[in-house]
C-alpha cells in the first residue's frame, strides 16, 4: 500500500510542476484538476471519506469545469 501512495504523491508532484510550467492554460487547468483528484484519493486512503468527497466534487470537478468554460469563452492568442 505504501508503494501506491508513494506513486500517487509523485504523480501529483509531477502534475503540479507541469501545471506551473505549462504555457497552454487548458493543459494547466487539467493538470491542476488531476492534482485535486489525486488529493481526494489520498484523503480517502487516510480514511477521511467526507473530505475526499468534498475535494473530488468541488476541487476536481466544479473548479476545473468553471476554469475550462472560462477559458473556452475567452479569445486565445496563438
Amino acid at each position: 500500500m505504501i508503494f501506491v501512495i508513494t506513486f500517487l504523491v509523485f504523480v501529483m508532484l509531477a502534475s503540479a510542476i507541469f501545471a506551473c510550467i505549462s504555457i497552454d492554460l487548458l493543459n494547466a487547468v487539467i493538470a491542476s484538476g488531476l492534482v485535486s483528484l489525486i488529493t481526494a484519493i489520498l484523503f480517502y486512503t487516510l480514511q477521511a471519506p467526507d473530505v475526499a468527497m468534498a475535494e473530488a466534487s468541488i476541487g476536481a470537478a466544479l473548479v476545473t469545469a468553471i476554469f475550462v468554460i472560462t477559458i473556452r469563452r475567452t479569445e486565445r492568442k496563438e
